[in-house]
C-alpha cells in the first residue's frame, strides 16, 4: 500500500496505457478484464459499480512524475498533496488506472473486477493456499509466531476479505460475459463479502486467535496472544511494551552471546506493515454487488461450481482454520506432521508465560509494598 508516487504509478498507471496498447494491435481480443480495487475509492462511504469521473488526470500525472525529481515527489509531504483525499498512493493509483481505461480504452472490450482484502485460497488450487504475507496475512504470521500482540482496528467494523480464488473466478466469468454480451460502457464488478457474508474484526480476532492455537507454527517465541485495541494511543504503548521492549531485550540478549540481532528489525517492519492497514481496518464501506449477483444467476450449475464466486456459503470458522494452516505450510513452510510437537512447545510457552507473569506481579507487590511502608 505504501510504495512510492513514482513507483506506483508505473505499477497501476503507466501498465495500463502499456497493456491498451498491446491490446488495440490484437485483432481477434475477446475481452480485457483489469483488476482493480474496491478501494480505489475511499473518500466515499458508499460505493458503486462505476468508475468514478473524479479520479484525476493519468496522463497529467505520468507527465507529472517524468518530469519532476523522484525524490522530490515521493517526499511524504508532496505526495499526501498530490494524492489528496486518498489514504495511500495504491488507492490513488489504482483509481487513476481506471480512469486510464475510460480516456484510452477506446473500442476495446473492458470489463473491471474490484476486490477487497485478498487473502487465503477457499477452495482452488487447495484450501488455505497463498504465497506471500500481505494483507491480514502478515498479522496471522506475526500472531502465530507470538510475535505480533496488539492490532489497531474497530472491532464492530466489517472486515471486507475475499479469498483469492473468488476474485479469478469471477474475472474469468467476466471474461465470458464481456466476450459474448459486448457492451458500450465499461461494467464494474464489485467483488466483496461484507453485502454477502460479512464477518466483523472483533470476530476475526477470535476465531483467528482460537485457530492459531488450534495450529500452532513451530518453535513460537511467546504463547500467542494479544488482543485488538480501538484506541490509537493505547496500541502505540502496547506495541512499546509488548513489541520493541522484549525485541530490545532479545537483541542485546544476542549482542553478548556474539549473535546476529534481528529482532528489533521484524518488529520495525512489522510495525510499518500496521500503519499500512490500519485506515482500512479502522473504517468500513458499504459496495454495491449487483454486477457480481446477476452474473451469477446468468451462469450455468456447472459453471457455478467450476468458477464459484458465490461468497453466500463460505463458512467463516472453518476459513479461518484453513488460512492458519495454510500460513503455518505455504508460508513458513512448516508440515502438518510436526503439529503435535508445535503444540507441546506452545504449552510450555503458555506455562513459562504465567510464571513470568506471576514473578513479575509478585516483584511489582512487593514494590508497592516497601513504598508505602
Amino acid at each position: 500500500f505504501d510504495e512510492d508516487l513514482t513507483k506506483a504509478v508505473n505499477l497501476n498507471v503507466v501498465a495500463v496505457f502499456t497493456l491498451m496498447e498491446i491490446c488495440k494491435k490484437m485483432k481477434n481480443l475477446q475481452a480485457l478484464v483489469h483488476v482493480s480495487t474496491a478501494y480505489c475509492n475511499p473518500q466515499l462511504k458508499n460505493i458503486s459499480e462505476e468508475i468514478n469521473p473524479e479520479n484525476g488526470d493519468p496522463v497529467g500525472i505520468i507527465d507529472l512524475c517524468q518530469r519532476m525529481d523522484p525524490s522530490i515527489l515521493n517526499r511524504s509531504e508532496m505526495t499526501a498533496k498530490i494524492i489528496g483525499n486518498k489514504p495511500n498512493t495504491y488507492t490513488f493509483t489504482k483509481a487513476l488506472g481506471e480512469s486510464a481505461l475510460v480516456s484510452e480504452g477506446g473500442c476495446l472490450p473492458i470489463a473491471i473486477v474490484r476486490p477487497s482484502i485478498v487473502v487465503a485460497a477457499w477452495k482452488e488450487p487447495l484450501p488455505g493456499w497463498l504465497e506471500n504475507l500481505n494483507g491480514p496475512t502478515g498479522a496471522i504470521a506475526g500472531a502465530g509466531k507470538g510475535l505480533l500482540r496488539t492490532v489497531y482496528c474497530k472491532r464492530e467494523k466489517i472486515a471486507d476479505l475475499v479469498p483469492v480464488d473468488i476474485p479469478i473466478n469471477l474475472a474469468i466469468a467476466v471474461a465470458w460475459k464481456t466476450a459474448s454480451q459486448p457492451s458500450n460502457a465499461i461494467p464494474v464488478y464489485n467483488c466483496t463479502s461484507g453485502s454477502i457474508n460479512p464477518i466483523s474484526w472483533g470476530q476475526l480476532e477470535t476465531l483467528t486467535i482460537a485457530s492459531i492455537r488450534k495450529y500452532p507454527m513451530e518453535r513460537v517465541l511467546r504463547y500467542p496472544g494479544g488482543s485488538y485495541n480501538e484506541y490509537a494511543w493505547v496500541h502505540r504503548i502496547c506495541q512499546i511494551a509488548l513489541h520493541s521492549a522484549p525485541a530490545y531485550l532479545m537483541d542485546t540478549v544476542a549482542c553478548v552471546m556474539g549473535k546476529k540481532q534481528v529482532m528489533m528489525i521484524l518488529v520495525e517492519k512489522m510495525h510499518k506493515a500496521q500503519k499500512a492497514v490500519e485506515y482500512f481496518a479502522t473504517n468500513e464501506w458499504k459496495w454495491s454487488n449487483d454486477n457480481m449477483i446477476k452474473l451469477n444467476l446468468e451462469i450455468t450449475e456447472v459453471d457455478k461450481k467450476t468458477f464459484n464466486f458465490d461468497l453466500s456459503t463460505l463458512n467463516w470458522p472453518d476459513f479461518i482454520d484453513d488460512y492458519v494452516k495454510g500460513t503455518r505450510q505455504y508460508v513458513f513452510k512448516e508440515d502438518l506432521a510436526t503439529l503435535d510437537e508445535a503444540r507441546r512447545h506452545s504449552n510450555k510457552m503458555f506455562w513459562i508465560e504465567k510464571c513470568v507473569q506471576i514473578l513479575l506481579f509478585i516483584i511489582f507487590g512487593k514494590l508497592l509494598v516497601s513504598m508505602f511502608s
